[in-house]
Order: C-alpha cells, then sequence, then structure tokens
C-alpha cells in the first residue's frame, strides 16, 4: 500500500513536468544533489571528515579543517564509477512487467587539491594559518538507462498525413535516455588554529554546471484493421551555469581523544542557468522532433524553432554537526550528520509558481549521516565507513533513501602517500515519461546502484 500511495503522490506531483524529459523540478533536484567525491581516504570513510580535518577534500565539508594540516601537502585523485541501472516498466497492475539492465563505466579525474600551512610569525595565540585550493566533480550525471513494456496508453494515435484513422491500440511503449555533464567545485578555503585547540575557517565555493539530456520515447501503435503506426518523439536539453556558496565552520580539540566541529554551507545561487531545448516546458503539447513509421513522416510540432531559456537556481544550504574519536596513533572514528533543507530550493526569473509550490510543499528537511573509521599498522592503514542520505521526497520509499558502504587502504611512504578505495551505495527511484498525459500511468520503477574505485597520490611538502 506504500508504495501504491508513494507512486500515486509522484504521478500527481510531477504532472506539470513536460513529456518525457526532466522537467524545471526534477532539474533543480537534480543540481541540488552532491556525489561526496574526493581523495581515496576522504571516500574510503564516506566522507566523515567534518571534525577530523587532516584531508585536502575535508574543505567541502569544514574549512577548519584545513589547519590540522602539520605541512603543506598537495593531492591527487582518479575514479572509475560503474553504475547499474535497471528499469521496470509495463502492466498497469505492476504484474509482468519487463525489467531492463543499463550498466555504465566513466573514468574521471575527480579531485585535486593543495594545502599551504604557515606558521605565524609572531607570538600570538593564533600560532597557524593554512589556505587550501581544491578541485572536484560534485555531481557526475554521466549516466543512461532504457525502460520497455506495454502500459495500454497512446500518445500519439494519429498519423499527420491521415488524420482521420485512429491508431488506439499500443503494442508497447520503448523509452531510452541519456545523460552527460557535471557539476565542478572550484574551492577556496583559509583557515587558522587559536591555543591549539580551536580551529576556525572560511570557505568559498564556486561552480560550472553542464547538463546534457537526450531522450527517444517510442510508441508501438496499429489501429483496429491491424494498420502500424510507430512513432519516436525526440527530446534534448543543453543547460550550463554558474554558481557561488560560501562555508564556515570550527574544530574544537576537547582533548587528545576527542574533538567535535559544526560547519554551514550556504545556499548555492545559479545566477544564470542557460537552457537550450527542442521543447517547451511551458507548453501543453508536445514539443520535440516527432518521427512516423512506417511513411517516415516528421513533425516539429507548432513550433519550430528551439527554446533558448534563461532562469536562477537557489539549491538547499547545509549544516553539519561532527565529532571524532582519536586513539592515539592507532586509529580513529569519525561522525558527521548532515541536515539539509530541500524546501528551500527556489526557481526564479520567470515563471516558476508551480514548481516552487511544489518544492515548498512536497519536499522535506533531510537527515543523512556520514560514519568513518581508519586504523594504523605502522605505515599501513585500513579504512571503512557508512553512509545515509534521507531523499527528499515527502513520500519516498524507505529503498529512496540512498544507502552506502566504503573500503579502503592507504601506505605512507614519508613525504609521499598512496591510498586506494572502494565504494558502494543503491537506492531506488521512479521515472515518469507520460508525466502530461494521464496521471494514471504507472511510471518505470529504476533501482540505481554505483560502485565506485578511487585512487590518490599526496605529496607532503
Amino acid at each position: 500500500m506504500k508504495k501504491i500511495i508513494a507512486i500515486a503522490f509522484l504521478l500527481t506531483a510531477t504532472a506539470m513536468s513536460y513529456a518525457q524529459s526532466l522537467g524545471y523540478q526534477d532539474l533543480g533536484i537534480l543540481f541540488s544533489k552532491n556525489d561526496g567525491n574526493g581523495s581515496a581516504r576522504f571516500t574510503s570513510m564516506s566522507g566523515a571528515f567534518g571534525a577530523l580535518g587532516g584531508d585536502v577534500s575535508a574543505m567541502n565539508i569544514n574549512p577548519a579543517g584545513i589547519s590540522v594540516f602539520n605541512n603543506s601537502a598537495f593531492t591527487g585523485t582518479l575514479n572509475s564509477r560503474n553504475s547499474d541501472i535497471s528499469a521496470s516498466y509495463g502492466d498497469a497492475n505492476f504484474n509482468d512487467r519487463k525489467k531492463t539492465t543499463a550498466n555504465n563505466k566513466f573514468f574521471n579525474l575527480s579531485h585535486a587539491g593543495a594545502v599551504l600551512v604557515f606558521d605565524s610569525a609572531y607570538k600570538s595565540d593564533w600560532n597557524k594559518f593554512a589556505i587550501g585550493f581544491n578541485y572536484r566533480i560534485t555531481k557526475d550525471f554521466e549516466n543512461s538507462f532504457s525502460a520497455q513494456g506495454n502500459e495500454a496508453v497512446t500518445r500519439f494515435d494519429t498519423n499527420p498525413r491521415d488524420p482521420n484513422t485512429i491508431y488506439n491500440f499500443t503494442d508497447g511503449q520503448l523509452y531510452d535516455t541519456n545523460y552527460n555533464g557535471e557539476t565542478t567545485e572550484l574551492n577556496i578555503a583559509f583557515s587558522s588554529v587559536h591555543q591549539n585547540k580551536l580551529y576556525v575557517g572560511l570557505g568559498l565555493n564556486f561552480y560550472d554546471l553542464n547538463f546534457t539530456q537526450k531522450s527517444v520515447l517510442t510508441e508501438l501503435n496499429s489501429d483496429e484493421d491491424g494498420n502500424i503506426l510507430d512513432v519516436e518523439l525526440y527530446q534534448e536539453n543543453f543547460t550550463t551555469g554558474t554558481g557561488f556558496s560560501a562555508n564556515a565552520g570550527f574544530i574544537y580539540k576537547v582533548n587528545q581523544s576527542f574533538r567535535f566541529g559544526l560547519a554551514y554551507q550556504t545556499p548555492t545561487w545559479y545566477t544564470e542557468i542557460l537552457q537550450d531545448t527542442n521543447y517547451n516546458q511551458d507548453s501543453n503539447i508536445d514539443i520535440g522532433e516527432t518521427a512516423f513509421f512506417p511513411d517516415e513522416v516528421f513533425s516539429f510540432s507548432e513550433y519550430n524553432d528551439r527554446q533558448l531559456i534563461s532562469y536562477k537556481l537557489k539549491t538547499p544550504s547545509k549544516l553539519t554537526a561532527s565529532a571524532a574519536f582519536i586513539f592515539g596513533k592507532d586509529g580513529l572514528i569519525s561522525i558527521d550528520y548532515i541536515n539539509r533543507n530541500y524546501q528551500n530550493i527556489k526557481l526564479s526569473n520567470g515563471n516558476f509558481t508551480v514548481e516552487n509550490d511544489f518544492f515548498e510543499s512536497n519536499l522535506k528537511n533531510t537527515h543523512s549521516f556520514n560514519i568513518g573509521t581508519e586504523w594504523r599498522l605502522d605505515r599501513f592503514s585500513v579504512r571503512g565507513g557508512y553512509k545515509f542520505e534521507q531523499a527528499p521526497d515527502e513520500f519516498a520509499l524507505d529503498s529512496d533513501n540512498l544507502k552506502g558502504y566504503s573500503l579502503g587502504a592507504g601506505y605512507n611512504f614519508g613525504n609521499i602517500k598512496l591510498d586506494l578505495s572502494f565504494s558502494d551505495n543503491s537506492r531506488t527511484s521512479v521515472y515518469n515519461f507520460y508525466s502530461n498525459l494521464n496521471t494514471n500511468v504507472n511510471p518505470a520503477e529504476l533501482q540505481i546502484d554505483n560502485k565506485t574505485i578511487t585512487a590518490s597520490i599526496s605529496i607532503i611538502l
């Protein structure tokens, strides 16, 4: 029953999304997400570094962490991601739904950063100063999936060459979509230490957004005499933008065994997002390149020009509370709690009343946590972690929450450190590519599994 209620809610909530491509409210949520990329040490502990510091990637969470470094350092990271997306679709009663699986493999320079540490030249309670520079892929959009089945629905029931013949019987639907692009982040952080106990920091974050979606929806229809009409609707979306946010935080070292921290990151303000599409999300009719077979008739609906749209986006702010337990030189356990209010997503510089009402009414304040541990055996270290991230939809299923674990190891050669990690996370979702036609059409159910191998080299200066 919970599953049926959740899907019914989603269909209602997304009824204003246009055709099979992602609508503005979907993009607003997508552009607010974070993959948690960073160094191999960072990812092997599931990013639980808010009160820990001492890693270049920690400045993304709490900029105070860079002054934990005793020496200047540089870290570079490569990762390889394997994503499986299984889609179940067809049959209104969820019986005999067809399942297809797409396997996606990607390789990236996911992170590079440096921290420069300076000792104070004057006698002062502020005895150390650090500045950090960090680049990372915040969100990697590259993915694809396919769905096929029969929902007994026909969107295209006439041929432009023969509008009097009605093709209202269907043999099924096929859907393919491909995502490309990424959001990259450049961090500049400043931090200092007061009396070797209080670490404070400030960070400035600059974002570069590039996103592409290309989708094809195919209907296999026929009339009462068995004549066939196959229709393909192609849509594409090219989106670019730049954004800015700031974060600040502190870490307090209670003693050698325990420290805690708190950090706040402002919303990310995308002051101009440019979208180039072959459809119009504000229209109630089908826009895109439509091909009718077997006659090979092509239609671009009544809009022959591409839609060039400019708008603004504000993503949620983030609050991170952290604690770390240090067991001398043997090991540590670190815990981060993260709070994001997705209700504060806002689109502007256009007519986005429906979308903003959706964010405010149907999204929620999410709770997430990361747990990481590291244990040292002389120069060798072993690590592990677990992460949990709530889905932002008010009526999301438990399986829609992201859950994952991570493992890793590292070796310290002295001035050079090599680290390797493996992380695995999964969640479920739904995708409705008939949203503006009929709210009784069931969506495709998606099972998304991500496995990532990350390798880093760190040079201590």
